[in-house]
């Protein structure tokens, strides 16, 4: 365990080491190397491509040290910042980074190094420049690399937060979609046991039609949503079945522009208001009545609407559990924009909207 233990984490390490030599980084690195070394020519008689050469070996040297102090050792003495010892590390790379230049420069003669005057102020103008320049470019660096973790950090917290938010309504939504889907079966079968209870030779076919729609219909109740066309669809399926049941009394027309076929909806929040036509406005009619839905697309809203010419507008007509419920539903589904209003549908009957930006 120990052992596979130190293994990822020299792994990370290597990464982290590996990940902080971007090109970008190295091209500022031989960047500030070349500025170095125009800086420094006119008080040198090396030639400059000499001279480039050596102030770019230093400043990688001291990029390659930075990189490394980041990631080893893994753990510092508490009193020890990291980015301190960063700093450090460079201060001490330059130094070490010039006098490995010169060393290679006399051929390991390091007597000849002392002796030669012009080669000791090469090595103290070079590493004298890389003090004053290489730790303030290393906390540059790290306070940049500071500042995108904070931002980095914040993001990942709003990324997060939004996550909860996205799972809290889906979770909400799930539980009043549960709420519904009984409050839909139970108002079909209340419609078959009608039939049933007159002996309605119309019983038999409906009850068949009711399990075959029931089949078809509750895999898309139990999803988070659908689109309009299959919320249309079943609402046409839903209809029909009624027409079975009172072929008479109700009649019905159904329309979608192509154009909002492919909308995410809610499930049910159609067919909600049109249980309610059924229910609430032709069934208590002697004369029964039509069932109009329709939608439109209008300067980026979107209006569905249910239309019938039932008995209309009674006074409790728009505080049931089931308008509370598709309200919350679609103010979930779709925010602020969503709205559900119902108005009377003249000369008779109830008219009721439904309106959301869709997203």
């Amino acid at each position: 365990m120990s052992t596979t233990h130190a293994a990822n984490t020299s792994s990370q390490a290597w990464q982290g080491f590996v990940s902080y030599l971007t090109p970008h980084r190295v091209l500022l690195s031989l960047a500030l190397a070349t500025v170095a070394a125009l800086v420094l020519a006119p008080i040198f008689i090396t030639p400059f491509p000499v001279l480039l050469g050596r102030t770019m070996f230093v400043g990688m040297l001291a990029l390659l040290a930075f990189s490394a102090a980041g990631q080893w050792p893994r753990r510092l003495p508490r009193w020890w910042a990291r980015w301190l010892f960063q700093v450090v590390v460079v201060a001490a790379a330059v130094p070490i980074a010039t006098l490995l230049v010169y060393v290679v420069a006399v051929g390991g003669d390091l007597t000849s190094l002392m002796e030669s005057e012009a080669r000791i102020m090469g090595f103290i103008w070079i590493a004298g420049s890389g003090l004053v320049v290489g730790p303030l470019l290393a906390m540059g660096a790290l306070y940049r690399q500071r500042d995108a973790e904070a931002r980095n950090q914040a993001l990942s917290f709003e990324l997060e937060r939004s996550e909860l938010e996205r799972q809290a309504l889906d979770a909400r939504l799930r539980l009043l979609q549960a709420q519904v889907e009984p409050h839909f079966l139970f108002n079909t079968l209340a419609n078959v046991r009608a039939l049933v209870e007159t002996g309605s030779p119309q019983a038999a076919p409906v009850l068949r039609s009711l399990i075959a729609y029931l089949r078809a219909a509750m895999p898309r109740l139990q999803g988070e949503s659908t689109s309009l066309s299959d919320e249309v669809a079943l609402v046409q399926a839903y209809l029909e079945l009624m027409h079975l049941r009172m072929p008479d009394r109700l009649h019905f027309h159904v329309d979608l522009p192509p154009e909002l076929s492919g909308l995410r909806f809610p499930p049910m929040a159609l067919l909600t208001l049109v249980e309610n036509a059924v229910r609430h406005g032709i069934d208590p009619s002697e004369e029964g009545g039509a069932i109009e839905v329709g939608g439109q697309l209008l300067d980026g809203q979107v209006r569905l609407w249910v239309n019938d010419t039932g008995v209309g507008m009674v006074q409790e007509m728009g505080a049931g559990t089931g308008l509370r419920n598709l309200r919350e539903r679609l103010t979930l589904f779709y925010g602020r924009s969503a709205s559900l209003t119902l108005t009377e549908n003249q000369p008779h009957g109830l008219r009721a909207e439904i309106g959301f930006t869709p997203h």
